[in-house]
């Protein structure tokens, strides 16, 4: 179904290891993986295979020890330090398991913002927000503090926040591990709307078998390898 999407990603030969006092601990070995635009990819695996640390490396949040992580060819880390940031934050929305909304902000102000932090304007940041914050349906909760929000809706508040750039790639990490099973369903078939709505690419580290099930294509990890 993906073959003839044009190609985004190309991870090769992706490497990432600790130097400790027991010795080298190597996280992942050789990673080779494509990503096509638009596809939807599901990253499974026992915890400590190396799924968080794939996603981190494919978004610039770390640097490998060694192999590269090409975005259209370009590969995300010649970029200077400040080109990575902007790239980061225009190219790439995150979703992490524990939200990291900040409890200060209200929903609105933590979906504003990454625009703020690319200088939108306040008043395109503050749209934009509203916009994606209906879309998720939580426009009856602007003005609420994530403490005052359910699980789902905070994680429907993080959802919204990492979309409000219009990122091309969405990497997400068990988007529905802290959740009931309801609210979990609620939130797949949310990243389901949104994908049709807005052609994203998404890399999901789950282990729900149901929302793997629901992706194009799941690949599994094991000891910081990719297995067939």
């Amino acid at each position: 179904m993906s073959e003839g999407r044009p190609l985004l990603i190309s991870v090769q030969n992706l490497s990432k290891r600790f130097t400790t006092d027991q010795g080298v601990i190597e996280v992942l070995r050789g990673i080779d993986l494509e990503v096509r635009a638009g596809e939807r990819i599901a990253v499974v695996g026992a915890s400590g295979a190396g799924k968080t640390t794939l996603m981190h490396l494919i978004g610039g949040l770390d640097r490998p020890s060694s192999g590269s992580v090409c975005f259209e060819e370009t590969d995300i880390f010649c970029y200077p330090p400040a080109e990575l940031d902007a790239f980061r934050n225009r190219t790439v929305g995150f979703v992490f398991q524990f939200h990291q909304l900040l409890p200060e902000f209200n929903a609105l102000e933590n979906v504003m913002m990454p625009a703020l932090i690319a200088r939108l304007s306040v008043v395109e940041a503050r749209a934009r927000a509203e916009r994606l914050l209906a879309a998720v349906g939580l426009v009856h909760r602007l003005k609420h503090k994530p403490g005052q929000l359910s699980g789902g809706e905070q994680q429907r508040v993080a959802i919204a926040r990492a979309l409000v750039m219009a990122p091309r790639l969405l990497l997400a990490d068990e988007p529905t591990g802290n959740l009931d099973s309801t609210t979990s369903g609620e939130i797949m078939a949310l990243l389901d709307r949104l994908h049709a709505e807005y052609g994203l690419t998404m890399v999901i580290v789950t282990h729900s078998q149901a929302l793997a099930s629901r992706l194009d294509r799941v690949v599994s990890m094991v000891d910081g390898a990719l297995v067939a």
